[in-house]
């Protein structure tokens, strides 16, 4: 029977990539998530300093895990790791903003109220973090944010030389 390092040797590299990335950035989304709950409904900070430090922290998290663990980019020579770094940082600001104004934008527009209602309907109460202000708009949002962080991250931040990819390119 096969050990699980040998079934992962035979998926695609591309594939493992997703797998990989997919798999950081549930984590991210977790700190993302978790935060941004312990921010807004147990530090009271409001929607928008809570969503902005919960995203903050998530973003320092996915920078390191991107580079060393999805994209491999194992160098840390200062100007890799700065030009990395700034695209990375650009990059997550743009979909950071769809973010921050979306989140607020759906929270307010009344967006997660049927969701509390699923909630009391199903008897969750008790479940506190499933009646966070504005928690399901951010849900949703991050939908669109990790499809778009994985196209800027793949064809911006941590893209290869084309020396690199003459590999690739013959498969």
């Amino acid at each position: 029977m096969p050990s699980r390092y040998e079934n992962m040797k035979k998926i695609p590299d591309k594939l493992k990539e997703i797998i990989v990335y997919v798999f950081y950035g549930v984590l991210a989304t977790i700190i993302s998530w978790g935060s941004y709950a312990v921010f807004e409904k147990y530090l009271h900070l409001g929607i928008i300093p809570s969503n902005t430090l919960s995203w903050t922290l998530a973003m320092i998290f996915a920078f390191f895990t991107n580079k060393l663990r999805v994209f491999k980019s194992k160098s840390f020579e200062p100007k890799l790791v700065a030009r990395e770094f700034i695209s990375f940082a650009a990059s997550r600001g743009v979909t950071g903003a769809i973010e921050l104004i979306g989140v607020p934008l759906l929270a307010n527009a009344g967006f997660d109220k049927p969701f509390y209602s699923l909630v009391h309907t199903f008897n969750l109460e008790g479940i506190g973090v499933l009646l966070t202000n504005g928690i399901y708009s951010k849900i949703s949002i991050s939908v669109i944010i990790v499809i778009l962080n994985y196209v800027f991250s793949k064809l911006i931040v941590f893209r290869k030389a084309k020396s690199d990819n003459s590999d690739e390119k013959q498969d």
